[in-house]
């Protein structure tokens, strides 16, 4: 399959052909920039041709016009498909989404969200709709990869009625985010959700990214792309009272101060050139304003790197990417510097001798470094092509199979030395009931959990016995005990918190406490039904059609002998309306 790549910004366009299939590759690369004066400047990249010239297109609306052209003059004129990014997909759209007219709507109803991006992404949408009307066409989202954010991320702490309107976090570049942690995880030769992450994407949009165990945890962007880090034109963070100073001080209306934000600060504001490079310079040469806006740079970046450590509980490694984080040895080491002490360390000469050609993501930190260090360069093209294949590829059809919901109250997984410890030595428990997945069991014996808040009695204790003790309450049970629970899969038990657990014939403190990522338990015929493999993460739809309830980025676990069903915890069950059990289907995509 041929994908045509778009990303249409109101200063340029840039796009690419890719051949989508078990290893995607682009196959054509091209870009018109730096328009003024009804022309601009163009880059075509194919096989061993690099060609450069001018083009007499005003905007990058009619540059779009003349990308038939020039993919036909390189024998590209017969794609499959077109893939679109789009930079704000609110919290409706959460995946690659097939671009028809009510979703055009939808996305148009979205722009005061990022009134720079999506009506330039928009008019691109429209024109080659256009263009090449029989194609099919899919929107690729900025903030999807963000919307695994827990809420105590994306909560702004605003009165009711203006969350209710819509006012909430959302994050960006979610895109490049997601691939540099996967280029990273393939480095490191680890799966990505045993690892946590910093992405740090530094350009003329810049923006931090806490990659926990393969999902987006936080990022430095909210709302709007204005949030976070300096960028080139963008103010980043900023205190809200400032509007009403200006307003008072200046008499700015909020228009004009919205417009300063985002068009005259950052970079702009504090040296007057959004060019890193250029203020590199100045700096060297003694410029205080360019050397106070890099120091101002690193350190927002820094501040940002250390906080998403510490939410996480561990850093396995800070992956760079974008224009500046590929390019300047010099910010990579001003933001590193001063992050030995939690295990950060910089090797100076392998940050100098960085070489990005072939994708190649070469690692910079010093040996003996705890944390590990990336420089690679981002690939939000090749992404979108991935996407729009599998987008419109399919092959998971809801409805096939009415899926059982089973509803897992708290209970306990303990090992040997756990029940020697809390039971006396050699007991064997009681399995007293048979549990529907082939050889598990409820044991007839309960025990205690103890947090610094309170306790909760009669905890069930689930078999067979495991390695590694393993306890799961759900978000509710942890505000009883007291203790911050994390939401992990099972068996990811790196960094837990720990909880005593009281028995009648003592006591034991583990770690090993979760709160148990949904999933779905499938057997291969089953799964083979439903277009689904071990480790997908899939959407499962319950309730009726006008109150039904979709619960998001279920992981999918395949066993020989599974018995197929959705586990769930309490507090999800009582969202859904569930009471002990209940079914679902999976959401068609």
């Amino acid at each position: 399959m041929l994908v045509l790549v778009l990303n249409a910004g109101s200063s340029s366009l840039k796009f690419g052909v890719f051949s989508a299939g078990d290893d995607t590759r682009e196959v054509f690369k091209g870009s018109y920039e730096r328009f003024q004066n009804g022309s601009c400047e163009y880059r075509f990249r194919h096989g061993e041709t690099d060609e450069r010239g001018a083009a007499a297109f005003a905007s990058p609306s009619d540059a779009l016009k003349g990308v038939p052209d020039a993919l036909k003059r390189f024998d590209l004129d017969s794609i499959d498909a077109i893939g679109h990014r789009i930079v704000h997909g609110g919290s409706r759209f959460s995946a690659p989404t097939l671009l028809d007219d009510e979703t055009v709507e939808a996305i148009a109803a979205l722009t005061p969200l990022a009134p720079l991006h999506n009506p330039a992404n928009l008019e691109a949408v429209r024109l080659c709709r256009g263009l090449w009307p029989n194609l099919p066409q899919v929107a690729v989202f900025d903030t999807a990869f963000h919307l695994t954010n827990p809420p105590s991320a994306t909560t702004y702490a605003v009165p009711a009625a203006w969350r209710e309107a819509g006012l909430r976090r959302y994050g960006f570049h979610g895109t490049s985010h997601k691939y540099v942690a996967m280029r990273a995880a393939l480095e490191i030769g680890r799966p990505i959700s045993d690892l946590q992450l910093v992405s740090v994407h530094l350009g003329n949009g810049a923006s931090v990214c806490a990659v926990n165990r393969g999902q987006s945890m936080d990022s430095s962007m909210g709302m709007t792309p204005l949030e976070g880090l300096v960028m080139g034109t963008r103010s980043g963070d900023v205190d809200p009272g400032a509007f009403g100073f200006l307003s008072r001080r200046l008499g700015l209306s909020v228009q004009d101060i919205e417009d300063a934000l985002y068009e005259d600060s950052g970079l702009k504001g504090l040296a007057g050139s959004s060019d890193m490079r250029d203020i590199e310079d100045r700096a060297a040469k003694g410029d205080p304003q360019a050397q106070l806006a890099i120091e101002i740079y690193a350190y927002r970046a820094r501040k940002y790197v250390g906080a998403y450590a510490a939410a996480m509980g561990g850093l396995d490694a800070v992956v760079f990417t974008g224009g500046i984080g590929e390019n300047s040895p010099s910010m990579r080491r001003r933001i590193c510097d001063g992050l030995d002490f939690m295990g950060l360390q910089l090797d100076h000469d392998r940050n100098m001798a960085v070489n990005l050609s072939h994708r190649a993501a070469p690692q910079i930190q010093a040996y003996g470094s705890r944390v590990r260090v990336f420089v690679t360069e981002t690939a939000e093209q090749l992404m979108i092509a991935r996407e729009t294949a599998a987008a419109l590829a399919g092959g998971r059809s809801g409805g096939e199979l009415r899926l059982p919901i089973a509803v897992s109250a708290r209970h306990v997984h303990l090992s040997r030395e756990a029940v020697d410890d809390l039971f006396g030595k050699g007991y064997m428990l009681d399995q007293a009931i048979r549990l529907r997945q082939p050889g598990h069991w409820a044991a007839g014996e309960r025990v205690t959990l103890v947090g610094p808040k309170g306790r909760l009695e009669r905890v069930a204790i689930l078999g067979p016995l495991r390695e590694r003790t393993q306890i799961e309450v759900s978000r509710t049970d942890s505000f009883a005990l007291g203790i911050d629970v994390p939401v992990r899969d099972s068996g990811e038990l790196e960094g837990t918190p720990q909880v005593t657990i009281l028995g009648p014939a003592g006591s034991i403190a583990t770690d090993g406490l979760i709160i148990a990522a949904r999933h779905i338990h499938a057997n291969p015929a089953d799964a083979a039904r439903l277009g689904i493999q071990d480790g997908d993460y899939v959407d499962i739809s319950v309730g009726d059609e006008d109150r039904s309830l979709t619960f998001g980025r279920t992981l999918v676990r395949v066993g020989a002998n599974a018995f197929t069903e959705v586990h769930i915890d309490t507090d999800e069950a009582n969202a859904a309306g569930i009471e002990a059990a209940g079914t679902g289907e999976l959401v068609h995509i």
